[in-house]
């Protein structure tokens, strides 16, 4: 079937040209329509638990999934009329900017503060008019420090720094919003009175992050294809094999990503990386011009050379190419969305490659005229290529120190178990971005003058209605607070009992003595019947719901990390006061991080293990062999093992890049393996009887070998230059795969050689051969 398919591809390549540049121009079309998704909560199914009872949380106390953060900075203080001016305007100003929740936004205008007269009880704006005196501002200043609801959430300790929240909808965009408002700030701050101003908050970064990986991949898929060109160049010395695999890579990508945009599927962070995982798998024209190279100096006749080509390196690319498909493929049998579309997306771009390789790449080497070949090929030899001497020595030295190389190979092993024990699982977006970027830099601003920009809710649920204005459960919840404030990772907690404790305060003449939890029931009902009355509705909607069996307890985290998030979890667990009469339920942004944390990124882990078993499956079945299978699951083993005891040991965390590097060592360490085991075995069969082991292990690293090297070089090359980025994921990409290639390469020609050497026993005594496969029968003899 397949020597039919490359033969009709021989005869009209210039059809299966036009009809793969048909369908490319159909799936292409699609690409406009490509819409971005990177809001961590859609990551989970609508219908998920977490998401659930999240959606629930923010209905009940009326709050909004996202905020925008406005810093303002002044190190000689905010509470000056020019800075107050500035934030009264940019406050009126927000409120109008199409998406935002104009009655929310938060402020030095808009804050409530709970005051009393008598009996009588008043919520009124901290500053309802910018202080032109400076016994206004002292005032003002007062107000601010005396009631703690203020401090480290709408003034710092030093009272050089403030914000303004802003609330968006929940279908605005983060970043258009932050542009707008960073055009209002960029015209307050020319007066040159020493204002910073920051914007931060989870919309801001995950929304400017979907705009720059668009960028990002539209100015270093370009670079590295560049480079990739230049190197396949220098390699083949003609235009063909480079337009070739370019325009393989390419379809594969147009495919795949057209495909998914066509069904209306959004682009995630881990799809807008496929483009990259699917270039570098389409190595399959590289092995095939490698062979075909060698073939056409042996018999000088292009079609002959072809057919002989794809019989010989066939049977490897489907088997490679299925094994890849299959172990990507495995990703969707979680229900993390994310996962399931990268993995499917990933696995068909495969499928396009391996049909690719049996059609549009024949079709290309049928163009290439017979003259120019005969000089392309003239040193394409053993003897005559440098670079299969060279890897002909490294072939001797690996098979005569195989017991060394073998011990090394464990030793490595050991130290980079070591290195896994010290990787920590984390996931954090903000440092998705460069340390000096802007939105990086607000974010570590703003932590370290106020309570931090991300939130995270603890429900404390009561026993029975009106539970929460129980005195006794008002001071667990305080004891909570009081217990989380103690980490460093905890900028600011406030609940009902801050709200509760302040009106007792101002309803006793303002004493701060009374600044406590009423020990009557009665009393803190009628406070909070009072507050209702006076106050705006989110003021109180936002920590009680109606039967009073809830408390909404926000917590403001220092930093993103899903780490911190788990810390806190830890803390509740363990707090006395989290346990008896209530109980504690978490939600929010920061959150969801933690799950997204614990469900994408264990959830890839745990896709990856089970990739891993269906591909040793899938390679025991190709070579017929449950130990030929073993061995070429070795390379994948040492490969991931190394790179992830080098995560460990530099102190990079396991995070959404990084797990996704995984799966892509999955088909590149495989790749190698499966084309090196199948053709030193294809070999044996076609000399038959029992030929030297060392000469057949030479043979096959400098041969098919040199195939395997150009296709490392070419990929370390290209992708290189991703390590030039802005986006920090993206230099973890062009990194670590340029390592992962180099090392995948390295461990199938110095390892695989010396572990044959080594178990030749185990793994040739009972060996199936080949010879009766039709495609060790098409070329026997013709092996130089």
């Amino acid at each position: 079937m397949t020597e039919r398919i490359v033969r009709f591809s021989i005869k009209r390549p210039k059809l299966v040209i036009w009809a793969v540049i048909a369908l490319s121009l159909l799936f292409g079309s699609q690409l406009p329509r490509a819409k971005t998704d990177t809001d961590p909560k859609h990551m989970l199914p609508a219908t998920s638990p977490v998401r659930v009872n999240n959606d629930k949380v923010e209905e009940r106390f009326e709050l909004h999934a996202d905020w925008i953060v406005l810093g303002i900075v002044n190190e000689s203080g905010v509470l000056n009329r020019n800075t107050l001016s500035k934030i009264a305007r940019i406050t009126d100003e927000v409120a109008g900017i199409p998406g935002v929740i104009a009655y929310d936004v938060v402020s030095f205008t808009t804050a409530d503060n709970v005051t009393a007269k008598g009996q009588d009880l008043y919520a009124r704006p901290v500053m309802s008019t910018v202080p032109t005196t400076s016994g206004e501002t002292a005032a003002l200043r007062k107000s601010l420090y005396e009631n703690p609801m203020f401090v480290d959430r709408l003034i710092s300790k030093d009272g050089k720094a403030t914000a303004i929240y802003v609330p968006i909808e929940k279908t605005a965009n983060g970043k258009v919003i932050a542009d707008r408002v960073r055009a209002l700030f960029e015209k307050e701050a020319k007066d040159g009175n020493g204002d910073r101003f920051y914007l931060a908050g989870d919309p801001v970064a995950r929304d400017t992050f979907g705009a720059q990986m668009f960028k990002q991949m539209a100015v270093f898929s370009p670079i590295a294809g560049i480079v990739m060109f230049i190197a396949l160049l220098l390699m083949f010395g003609s235009l063909i094999p480079v337009i070739a695999y370019m325009a393989v890579a390419m379809v594969c990508v147009i495919w795949a990503m057209g495909g998914t945009i066509g069904l209306g599927i959004p682009v995630h962070i881990m799809s807008s990386m496929s483009p990259v995982f699917l270039m570098a798998i389409s190595t399959d024209t590289v092995h095939i011009f490698n062979e075909f190279y060698f073939r056409f100096k042996e018999t000088g006749d292009r079609e002959s050379a072809i057919m002989d080509t794809m019989r010989v390196v066939g049977r490897p690319l489907i088997y490679t190419d299925l094994t890849t498909a299959a172990g990507f493929a495995c990703l969707a049998a979680g229900h993390i969305i994310p996962v399931r579309v990268f993995g499917l997306l990933v696995a068909f771009g495969t499928l396009a490659l391996l049909l690719m390789s049996f059609t549009l790449t024949p079709a290309l080497l049928s163009l290439l005229k017979p003259e120019r070949l005969r000089a392309l090929t003239a040193h394409e030899d053993l003897e005559e290529s440098r670079t299969s001497r060279r890897l002909a020595y490294l072939a001797n030295w690996s098979i005569l120190r195989h017991r060394l190389v073998a011990v090394g190979g464990i030793l490595l092993l050991v130290v980079s178990l070591v290195g896994i024990q010290r990787v920590r699982v984390n996931n954090n977006m903000v440092e998705w971005f460069k340390p000096k970027s802007e939105v990086r830099v607000a974010d570590t601003i703003i932590n370290q003058k106020l309570g931090g920009t991300a939130t995270a809710y603890l429900v404390a649920q009561g026993d029975k209605e009106g539970a929460v204005k129980r005195p006794d459960t008002l001071r667990r919840i305080e004891q909570i607070q009081r217990e989380l404030e103690k980490s460093p990772l905890v900028g600011k907690t406030t609940s009902i009992v801050d709200v509760v404790k302040r009106i007792n305060r101002v309803m006793h003449g303002d004493d701060p003595k009374y600044e406590v939890i009423p020990d009557s029931e009665n009393v803190v009902a009628q406070y909070l019947l009072l507050f209702s009355m006076v106050g705006k509705p989110r003021d109180l909607n936002n920590f009680v719901d109606y039967p009073m069996r809830q408390a909404n307890l926000w917590v403001q985290l220092k930093t993103w990390d899903a780490a911190a998030m788990q810390t806190v979890m830890k803390q509740i667990s363990h707090s006395k006061s989290a346990n008896g009469p209530i109980r504690i339920k978490p939600a929010g942004a920061a959150y969801f991080n933690l799950v997204w944390n614990n469900e994408v990124l264990w959830g890839m882990l745990y896709g990856f293990i089970l990739s891993c078993i269906l591909v040793l499956v899938l390679m025991a079945l190709c070579f017929r062999s449950l130990r030929w299978g073993l061995v070429a699951a070795l390379p994948l083993l040492f490969t991931i093992v190394v790179i992830y005891g080098f995560v460990g040991f530099v102190g990079k965390d396991f995070d959404m890049p990084i797990s996704v590097l995984s799966t892509l060592s999955l088909g590149l360490a495989t790749d190698f393996a499966i084309h090196f085991i199948w053709r030193f075995r294809q070999r044996r069969a076609e000399l038959g009887g029992n030929p030297p082991l060392d000469e057949l292990l030479t043979w096959t690293v400098a041969r098919p070998g040199k195939g395997i090297v150009r296709n490392a070089l070419l990929f370390a090359l290209g992708f290189s230059v991703m390590m030039f980025a802005a986006l920090t994921p993206y230099i973890t990409v062009g990194l670590f795969m340029a390592a992962i290639m180099l090392l995948s390469a390295l461990t199938t020609l110095v390892y695989l050689p010396a572990l044959v050497k080594l178990w030749q026993r185990w793994l040739l005594a009972k060996d199936i051969t080949l010879a009766s496969n039709g495609y060790a029968r098409g070329v026997e003899g013709q092996e130089k």
